[in-house]
């Protein structure tokens, strides 16, 4: 896979009309260090980002990776929703549905579908845990837990490490993006000479580098630069300031570099069926 650019997002699903959360890394060919794009005013919106997404892929092709679960499990049950005769089959159907599902919700976020029955009895969302809600999980996060490390089961929307949130309003996000670049793996990504989405998971990535957070501090600019080294990446500068509420600048740029070191390795672009249904995260 031949890409000119690398893009890390960090991504956030709140419901206000900015992210606070969201940090984008972009790093090109070769090796250096991934530089954080910053927008024009003080955070990101998705709005926003999705105008940045399309006027970066109409100039470059690039490899752009979104923290958050492509899917939900289905191979489990056999379906996204068991019980419901119209559950969706497919990722596509699932992004249009959750999209409608959303419909008078600006900035593409996700949670109205926890007013919405009887999908809501699925999610364990703000104030109410769903009769049908379980911790199930995807192939890809069984994979990554029996080898380093698993994210939050994409139905959990509550506590610090749930992903459920995220995972709805970047579906809705999906659903619009996927008419302008492949997203993998869907869909045959060879065949077509366009940038490519994918799935990242940045703890994974540090872990895979062998690198933990500290409990006070979070990511030191040493551990980060450890990390940056496994993936054959220059280091950061000794003065670089890493930013976010959740250091979400270390989570986009150690993701963007990633995204450049496994796109060069063929076995990392080469996965189980199952992922049709339900995705992957790039680098498991």
């Amino acid at each position: 896979m031949d890409f000119d650019s690398f893009v890390g997002i960090d991504w956030s699903g709140d419901k206000n009309n900015f992210q606070k959360g969201i940090s984008i890394a972009l790093c090109e060919k070769g090796s250096a260090v991934p530089k954080i794009i910053r927008p024009d005013i003080r955070y990101w919106s998705r709005s926003m980002l999705l105008k940045w997404i399309f006027e970066l892929i109409s100039k470059k092709k690039a490899l752009i990776g979104f923290d958050f679960s492509f899917s939900y499990p289905f191979y489990d049950k056999a379906s996204y929703f068991p019980g419901i005769k119209d559950s969706p089959t497919g990722p596509y159907d699932l992004w249009k549905l959750i999209n409608n599902l959303n419909k008078d919700k600006d900035n593409f976020y996700g949670g109205g579908i926890w007013k919405k029955n009887p999908f809501s009895q699925y999610y364990n969302a703000p104030r109410l845990k769903g009769i049908y809600y379980q911790s199930r999980r995807r192939k890809t996060e069984i994979h990554a837990k029996n080898k380093i490390h698993s994210p939050s089961p994409s139905f959990n929307c509550v506590g610090p490490g749930a992903v459920g949130t995220g995972s709805l309003s970047g579906m809705r996000f999906l659903h619009i993006l996927k008419e302008n670049l492949s997203i993998w793996p869907f869909e045959n990504i060879i065949m077509r000479n366009k940038s490519i989405s994918v799935e990242i998971f940045p703890t994974y990535y540090f872990r895979m580098a062998g690198v933990k957070p500290d409990k006070k501090i979070g990511y030191t600019l040493e551990n980060i630069n450890k990390a940056l080294t496994f993936f054959e990446t220059n280091n950061l500068l000794k003065n670089t300031k890493i930013e976010g509420p959740d250091q979400d600048d270390a989570d986009a740029i150690i993701s963007s570099a990633a995204l450049r070191f496994f796109s060069r390795k063929d076995n990392y672009w080469n996965v189980p069926s199952v992922s049709k249904k339900e995705g992957w995260i790039f680098g498991v």
